[in-house]
């Protein structure tokens, strides 16, 4: 009892009162944003390892096997193969002689891939394509990937290779 009597005493009167409504202000303001920050990381983990299992659920191409896919005749007789990977998508180009990525996306996914590695794209991706880099491709095709339109996805898959800060892309994705 005189503990708890010492302890109220302590609490509530002059200068330690002022440190402990300090304290409980910091705690109540810190606890929410640490439980942010932890509840954020959680959230950019699983997103990381979706676009990861996306991306690596399908087959990643060089820039020659997918020219072969791409002007094969069974791709031009509408078949499965033309069907398959010309919906809208995003895809990530890498380069992996210097491990740089470009993350783009479109309706028609083949014919984007297509205008980066002919010159109509991205010029950096096109002048390292020429200079003989190592490039592999993959292609996230739009329909049941879970997210809410080809921009969120561009956008996460961006940030996810971290195409905007140490890659080709040039803005972090279209908004909206």
């Amino acid at each position: 009892m005189e503990f708890l009597r010492f302890l109220f005493t302590f609490m509530f009167s002059g200068p330690s009162f002022i440190v402990v409504v300090y304290l409980l202000v910091i705690a109540l303001v810190a606890i929410p944003l640490i439980i942010s920050y932890i509840r954020e990381a959680e959230y950019q983990k699983y997103i990381t390892e979706k676009i990861h299992a996306l991306i690596n659920n399908n087959t990643t191409v060089t820039p020659e096997e997918f020219f072969e896919l791409r002007n094969s005749k069974v791709k031009r007789s509408n078949s499965i193969a033309g069907k398959v990977y010309n919906l809208p998508g995003v895809y990530v180009i890498h380069n992996q002689t210097k491990d740089m990525y470009y993350v783009g996306q479109g309706k028609k996914v083949l014919d984007r891939v297509n205008s980066h590695f002919t010159g109509r794209g991205n010029g950096d991706v096109y002048a390292d394509y020429k200079y003989n880099d190592s490039f592999k491709i993959g292609i996230i095709p739009f329909n049941n990937s879970d997210f809410s339109s080809l921009n969120e996805l561009e956008r996460i898959a961006i940030k996810t290779y971290n195409a905007y800060t140490k890659g080709y892309n040039k803005t972090r994705g279209n908004q909206g």
